[in-house]
């Protein structure tokens, strides 16, 4: 097995996080797999840089004596989104060279001022995609991917979203169940599918003022496959219908209905991707009460059926 460089790029105001997040997954690839990925980071000028939170990261090297790598990590932080000239110039030369080009967070702004990502689709942390687009109008931005892949470069959304990239890649390399090793061994999802949105329902609604609602919220996310109409739900808010529908929609930004329909399909989802359950189980116990309701559901939401999900996103071997 060949031996793959993977070079993160440093700079003044990183983010932290969207270096180590992804180079800590890549090393423990390398002890699962000793000689897999060969890790260096590396700065203009070879200097220390000082992180956003203030930690300063000591690079391997210089970016001029850096080689060019198979992997080539461009994080993201305040310094992306105004980046040095020079750091500019030395991606826009590199980057087509290397083997993968990818970007964590506000990285993708720097690939776009280099000219790597015209013509393209690509994404990034959701607060600055309106910015990107504008910036960059032959870019073509999709604010609701966990990450995308077009060709030979890859960007991912904000901060953690590095590491789920960073295990899609790995998982390609060395298969499903190196990375779900590295998975465990970090406490996170062995993925999520590229396509999956940045916010789950809990993180887009936003979080009801009153506790009333707040336990009704709460309730949606612990019970999918309950009684979830309407009606019980105003009834455990102590709350006729109307008023609960009106209060509901006004402290969170979405209607009941909307805020359960995205729970009851996540959390389907996630049976799909991580469990061997059938899919008559996972309708009942998402709250669909048939296969047929889910599949209407997934078809509405994500143009393909269950099973077709679960093929596409979950190998045929059970973890």
């Amino acid at each position: 097995m060949a031996q793959r460089t993977v070079l993160a790029i440093l700079f003044e105001g990183v983010q932290s996080l969207d270096v180590t997040g992804p180079v800590e997954v890549f090393a423990g690839a390398d002890v699962l797999s000793p000689g897999a990925y060969r890790i260096r980071t590396a700065s203009l000028d070879g200097a220390p840089v000082r992180t956003t939170s203030g930690l300063t990261l000591l690079p391997d090297e210089s970016l001029t004596a850096a080689p060019d790598p198979d992997i080539l990590l461009v994080p993201g932080g305040t310094g992306s989104l105004r980046p040095d000239p020079r750091l500019v110039d030395w991606v826009r030369e590199h980057g087509p060279r290397a083997g993968r080009l990818v970007s964590v967070c506000t990285g993708a702004a720097v690939l776009a001022e280099a000219g790597l990502l015209d013509g393209r689709r690509a994404t990034t942390h959701w607060a600055y995609c309106d910015r990107l687009a504008r910036d960059h109008p032959a870019v073509e931005i999709d604010p609701d991917p966990v990450y995308v892949r077009d060709g030979h470069i890859a960007t991912s959304a904000g901060v953690t979203a590095g590491i789920d990239l960073a295990l899609a890649l790995i998982e390609e390399d060395l298969g499903r169940d190196t990375a779900l090793t590295i998975a465990r061994h970090l406490v996170v999802f062995l993925r999520r599918p590229g396509n999956q949105a940045q916010f789950s329902a809990q993180l887009e609604a936003q979080t009801a003022h009153r506790e009333p609602l707040r336990d009704v919220q709460r309730f949606i996310t612990e019970r999918p496959g309950a009684d979830l109409s309407v009606e019980a739900l105003a009834a455990r808010a102590r709350l006729s219908p109307r008023h609960f529908a009106r209060a509901f929609r006004a402290e969170t930004g979405m209607t009941p209905g909307r805020y359960v329909d995205r729970v009851r399909l996540e959390h389907a989802r996630r049976l799909l991707e991580d469990t061997a359950d059938g899919i008559e189980e996972i309708s009942r116990t998402s709250g669909y009460g048939t296969p047929e309701a889910m599949r209407r559901a997934f078809v509405k939401a994500l143009g393909t059926p269950p099973a077709e999900y679960r093929r596409r996103f979950r190998p045929a071997t059970t973890p």
